[in-house]
Formats: structure tokens, sequence, C-alpha cells
């Protein structure tokens, strides 16, 4: 299948060609065509499946035909479309994403708004109108409290990451804007993983039974990241690192860490075995968050080391490796991490660093992969007195205790990260980072709003796009020269 089969129009064909693309992925091939017939969707895809382009290629032409459609009656330089996201950089790499595919559209105007810098730009953006506005929550109800945003002409709302969100804290956040959002939008909902508490969060966004497309079983790993699993005590864990990395073959690699100290002490050992590394993470400030990231797409630094908040929304080409450092504590964020390497038919290598008490976060990654991970030995420290962890087997291992231990889910009670990687306090609600400080009180959200749910009582427009009249709904975005 071709771009050119999913009745897309030119201006977007185009645009799709001038970046090196002709071939849809499978996300792309499912959810463009039921995008563009209005439908609500639910979408289970990791990352690096060609997700961004999955909505925001069919969102550029509903928003283009449905002004079309009302010849400039309609409402210009509002919000017509709303993609919420969980951290910064994923906000800019999505808001880049619109730009590209809509570089020949450019009656819709896009911005992208975030915390950790000031808001005044962002501010004058909104003022001097966008049809597409790309946000993490904190900020956006911020601006939202000050009347620098209107969503009462919004068309189409994307909730993306939904389950980073979640182990994010934002929980509450979202429970806040959706009231804001009509009732007849349209909505779609992106995870990589899909858990109970993601189902129950979709339900309160979703019209009842959306189309639902997933592109790979749930939490699993692509078939292209060889990963390879490193037993070493904890102290040896630096050495082990350089000597990986005196492998000339990996000239670009993402190491993860779980706390943005930890990130900080990788950083500072490779800088001084004369290693060019940075690290990104919560603490450190846009400007440095960007900078470091330039720096490592274009090859002058070798070594990013990033927590898990943080490196969300990073897409760099070429990545072969990506070193776990530290295993996480739960699960599905090894797959998101390694999910960084081995997209989009390229091959990568995952190594994973496990001492004595992270053995038992090995174990729960096996079992939800439904992999034996092999132990690679070929190194000095290796180390009889950090045991294999079988996927079949039926030893009963000990977690940790303290904040390495398993935090609980949804953002409650020690709950990981808040907004821009700060922690969160006991009742989930936490003083927030500065990048996203509240610029007033805000009510707390009890139970499901009112918007939610059923959203306009569960009713299906029977034309949901002005253009669609006529047809049904029946086929999508109609082709045009």
């Amino acid at each position: 299948m071709t771009f050119t089969e999913l009745n897309l129009i030119e201006p977007i064909l185009r645009a799709l060609g001038e970046e090196g693309y002709t071939t849809p992925t499978p996300i792309q091939q499912q959810a463009i065509p039921q995008v563009l017939e209005g439908h609500d969707l639910l979408g289970v895809a990791q990352t690096g499946t060609g997700k961004t382009a999955a909505f925001s290629v069919p969102i550029l032409q509903i928003l283009h035909q449905t002004a079309l459609a009302q010849k400039g009656q309609g409402p210009r330089g509002r919000v017509r479309c709303l993609v919420l996201t969980p951290t910064r950089e994923l906000a800019i790499q999505i808001g880049e994403s619109f730009k590209a595919y809509g570089r020949h559209l450019p009656q819709l105007r896009s911005t992208v708004i975030f915390g950790g810098v000031g808001q005044n730009p962002q501010v004058q953006a909104l003022q001097r109108g966008v049809e597409i506005l790309v946000a993490t929550p904190g900020r956006l109800l911020d601006l939202m409290n000050q009347g620098y945003v209107n969503l009462q002409h919004l068309e189409v709302f994307v909730l993306d990451e939904a389950d980073r969100m979640l182990d994010m804290g934002f929980i509450h956040d979202i429970k806040r804007i959706l009231p804001k959002l009509p009732a007849g939008r349209q909505s779609l909902f992106f995870s990589a993983t899909m858990p109970q508490a993601i189902k129950e969060l979709s339900a309160t966004i979703l019209r009842p039974n959306p189309v639902q497309v997933a592109v790979t079983p749930v939490s699993s790993t692509a078939d292209t990241v060889t990963q390879s699993v490193f037993l070493v005590d904890k102290n040896d864990k630096p050495a082990l690192l350089r000597h990986v990395l005196k492998d000339p073959a990996i000239k670009r690699v993402l190491v993860f860490t779980r706390t943005k100290h930890g990130a900080n002490k990788v950083t500072e050992t490779l800088e001084k075995a004369q290693i060019t590394a940075e690290a990104i993470h919560g603490n450190k400030s846009q400007n440095h968050r960007q900078r470091a990231l330039s720096n490592f797409k274009a090859g002058t630094t070798r070594v990013l080391v990033a927590t898990d908040i943080a490196a969300r929304g990073i897409d760099v080409d070429e990545l072969t490796h990506v070193i776990n450092y530290e295993v996480p504590n739960e699960p599905e964020t090894y797959v998101h991490r390694i999910g960084r390497t081995g997209r989009a038919g390229a091959f990568g290598t995952a190594f994973t660093f496990v001492e004595g008490e992270e053995r038992a976060y090995l174990q729960d990654i096996q079992k939800l992969i439904r992999k034996q991970i092999d132990v690679d030995s070929d190194h000095p420290f290796t180390t009889a007195s950090v045991a294999p962890v079988s996927l079949h087997g039926s030893e009963r291992i000990i977690r940790p205790k303290g904040p390495a231990g398993r935090p609980p889910r949804d953002g409650r009670s020690g709950g990981g990260q808040g907004r821009g990687g700060a922690p969160r306090a006991a009742s989930g609600q936490g003083t927030p980072n500065r990048g996203e400080q509240r610029s007033g009180g805000r009510p707390q959200a009890s139970g499901r709003p009112a918007a939610a749910g059923s959203a306009g009582g569960g009713e299906r427009r029977s034309s949901s796009r002005p253009w669609q009249a006529g047809r049904g709904g029946s086929e999508g975005g109609s082709r045009r020269s």
C-alpha cells in the first residue's frame, strides 16, 4: 500500500514525499482511514511505529477540508485540534510533525506550549491565532486559567502516550481539562500499553465502541532489537559501562537511569573517561535539554544519559544502542526504553546491566515480554554473586525495599516522578516543578467530569464533517489536486 491509496489530498501527499515517505506503516494504514471517517479511535502502538503521522496527517486533512466546506466562514485562528502529551520533548516532536506534513497548508497554523520556559512567546503565538495546539497538561491549564486558551471550537482531541500520562500523575490535570472540551468532538487515544487503568481512562474520553487499532501485541518488544543482560555487581557498573563503550561500533547510545541523580553521576563518570556525554532530565533547563538533544543528534555527543520521563519524545535516527544502566522497576518502562532503537525496520541492540537487587525487575520484564533475555558473560565484570533469572522458573525473588521498589500505579502515593521529573508528594498533588508552576489555585477534580464518559450521550454524528455530507461517512477524505 502507498499513501496515495489512503485518499489523502495532494498538498499532504506532496509533503510526505518531500519527507521521504512512500509506504505507510501498519498503524498508519489502519488509523488514517478511520480518523478521516470521523470515528473515535483507541490505538495501541509502541514508539517508533509511525503513530504521530497516523493522527497528524488525517487531522490536517480534516481541518483543511472542513474549512473549504465552510468557505472561509468558520472561525479562523481558533484552536480546532488539541494534542495532549506528557513531555516537552514529545510535544516539540509532534509540533514539528504537524508543520512538516502541513507545510503546503499554510492556513493551518500550529504552536506548542509546555512548561520549563517563559510563557510570553507561547502566549503571543496563541494571540496571533492557531488552529492546532500541542500541549503538556500543566502549562495548558495555566494558560486556560489566564484566559489565553479557548477550546469551544475544538473539533479533534488527541491524548497521546496515555500510559505515561498516568505514570507521571497527570490524571488530575486531564480530568480538569475534559469538561472544557466540546461534547461533539472527535477523540483519538493512543497508548503503548493497555493495562486496566488505561482502559478505564479511555472510557472517560472516547464515545462508546470506538474503533480499535493495534499494530503489535500489548507490551511486546520489537523483533528488530537484540536484547542482552549483563549480570554485574553494583559497584562495577561504571567500569562495565566504560568497557562496553570501548567498542567503536557504538557511535551513538542512549543510557537510561532511574533517577536524575543517577543520570548526573553516570555523565560525570563518562566525562572523566574522556567519553562525550550529556544528561537530560527534569532538573535541566529546557534550553539545556534541547541543546543536549541537538548535540546528540548531530553526533557531537556520543552518549545521552536520560531518565525515563525526559527520554519520551526523543526521536533520533541511527540510534543503534540503548543501555539500561539501571533496570526499570516497571516492566512496561523497559518496553518504552528499548523502543528507542530498532525503529522503522532498522536493527538495534539493548544492553541491560542487572545487579543483585534488580533481579526481581528482570523477572517482571521477562514475564511481560514473554521472552528469556540472553545473558552476555563475555566481559571482565561477570559475577557469580548475581544469579541468572529464568523465564519459566518458580523462584520467588525478594523485592528491594524503599524508593527503588515498585511504585503504585496511576501517579498515586509515591508514584514516581511528576511533571518535569519532580517527585510527587504522597497525595499525588505535590508542589509542581517550576516549569509547570500553577498560576493560581484550582479546585480538585472529584470523580469523572461531567463531559467525560459518553461525550455527548454517545451519539454518533450522522455526517461527522461538512465535506462528508451526502456520503454517509462511508468514504475517506477525497483526493484533491
